[in-house]
């Protein structure tokens, strides 16, 4: 029987976990040919004195070895080598996961948005921050209406072209008619949801280094799109009007590989409205400096009283503007539809690479859509929404001059789903998360959204019940007090 020979000890300045180069350096051996089955291996004392480690490190390696049938223990015999091809395969098909991930591209989410995530689906957790609508407005009898006649109009489940339903995409360009938005079905790309259309801007119109210039606080610093791509994020103040986009001119390169994001409507996380004035100005600008500009209505049909003024792409005559809408925050983010209006070059070209990624949104859902347009149904839904989230914001409001009278300052929405609530006392939102979290409240820490540390928390009255909306702000107080 060939003796084993072990002149060798694992790199322990290296990433790779020392139980881990002990597995590798073993099947190298047997692979070889330098050790051969049958052959006895030392006791675990004597390989932690040759290995230079700790019996709990031999431990570890030779319990992955004997995972993969390479070494087997007999009773009062020891640790024998019982290699055999098939397990000598099985040992490398086993790769290191955790070092392909790190290698990936696209970032990590944020920790705190992770665990929000999470956090949304455990039972018993109230979520006074989710940018949902409530189980409780969904239009179940609208939608049992749009599926019983969907069989009338479907004739099959195949894909469908590049830029989505044609049914639907004319449904969208009749109604963007009433904003003054007049484009052909041609310009309209369907995409799973508004999301998907920011990805894909992200990956066929900048290249890395460029600089998408946005609203500080604002819903794409949660998001790790643009930062994936190697594009920088720069967010500028916003006063009582909208942006304060004249900081951008005094920015090096602002017209070169750059373009300008905006939540003109229902501002989300603080809900604000861009005046018609503050429109105007940043379209001149943005025109005058060669800025396209990507504008995202995704709550721009959710007013109380008064709509707002009419979107930025309606003063476009010369297809500056990336429009983007979506149905997810007044139907549901479950049908996963949403589009972009642009020029048909664009459209064209990011149609085809959403054909490379997923070849369309879901068939079923674009018919949905566009039955729900078609029938008058979701008009109707939008003003019975409209009613319920109003309804919903003045009991938040009520509860907030309850218990945050002295704790914050708060805006007062005029449609969507958020409030921007700024504690009056910086305190750790970091830490008031972890606390919320033990009291089973799901809160969105400002920071999320900031381009700096602030001390604000984006609230929803959008999802919770009505009792749990006001006893969520109550609990949320009295945290508040103890942090």
């Amino acid at each position: 029987m060939k003796n084993i020979n072990i002149n060798w000890v694992p790199d322990k300045s290296s990433k790779v976990p020392i139980y881990k180069q002990i597995v590798h350096y073993v099947c190298n051996r047997i692979s070889n040919g330098d050790w051969i089955a049958g052959s006895k291996l030392p006791s675990q004392r004597k390989l932690a004195e040759l290995f230079q480690v700790n019996r709990s490190t031999i431990v570890a390696a030779m319990e992955e070895l004997q995972s993969y049938g390479i070494l087997k223990s007999n009773v009062g015999g020891g640790t024998m080598l019982a290699s055999n091809t098939w397990s000598m395969l099985m040992s490398k098909v086993t790769p290191d996961w955790g070092y392909y991930i790190k290698s990936g591209t696209f970032r990590a989410n944020i920790p705190t948005i992770q665990m929000i995530n999470k956090f949304e689906f455990v039972e018993g957790f109230v979520r006074l921050s989710t940018g949902e609508l409530a189980p409780s407005i969904f239009p179940h009898n609208m939608l049992k209406n749009v599926l019983q006649k969907l069989p009338e109009r479907i004739t099959s489940l195949n894909y469908l072209e590049p830029l989505g339903l044609l049914e639907l995409r004319q449904a969208i360009s009749k109604r963007l008619e009433k904003q003054g938005i007049y484009v052909p079905a041609s310009c309209i790309l369907i995409t799973s949801g508004s999301l998907q259309a920011l990805q894909l801007i992200s990956i066929c119109m900048l290249k890395s280094g460029s600089t998408v210039y946005t609203e500080d606080p604002s819903y794409t610093k949660s998001l790790q799109l643009f930062q994936s791509a190697g594009i920088k994020l720069v967010g500028l103040p916003m006063d009582n009007e909208g942006i304060t986009y004249w900081g951008i001119a005094g920015m090096k390169g602002q017209k070169r590989n750059s373009l300008l994001y905006t939540i003109p409507s229902f501002h989300n996380p603080i809900g604000s409205v861009m005046s018609l004035r503050r429109r105007q100005e940043l379209f001149r600008f943005c025109t005058n400096n060669g800025l396209p500009i990507v504008e995202d209505n995704a709550y721009g049909e959710l007013w109380f009283d008064e709509e707002p003024p009419k979107p930025l792409k309606s003063m476009d005559k010369n297809g500056m503007i990336l429009y983007l809408g979506t149905v997810s925050k007044t139907l549901g983010p479950g049908l996963r539809i949403g589009w972009l209006v642009g020029p048909e070059s664009v459209v064209e070209r990011l149609g085809d690479v959403k054909m490379q990624i997923d070849y369309g949104a879901s068939s079923v859902s674009q018919w949905m859509a566009a039955e729900f347009f078609s029938s008058g149904l979701y008009d109707e839904h939008l003003t019975h929404i409209r009613h319920q989230l109003k309804k919903r914001r003045d009991i938040m409001l009520s509860a907030l001059n309850r218990y945050f009278k002295d704790l914050g300052y708060w805006n007062i929405p005029m449609g969507s789903f958020y409030i921007w609530l700024e504690l009056k006392h910086p305190i750790s939102t970091k830490k008031l998360f972890n606390e919320a979290l033990k009291e089973k409240l799901l809160v969105n820490p400002g920071d999320i959204y900031n381009f700096s540390q602030n001390g604000a928390i984006r609230l929803s009255y959008a999802y919770a019940s009505e009792e749990d909306l006001w006893n969520g702000i109550k609990k949320l107080a009295k945290i508040i007090l103890r942090v």
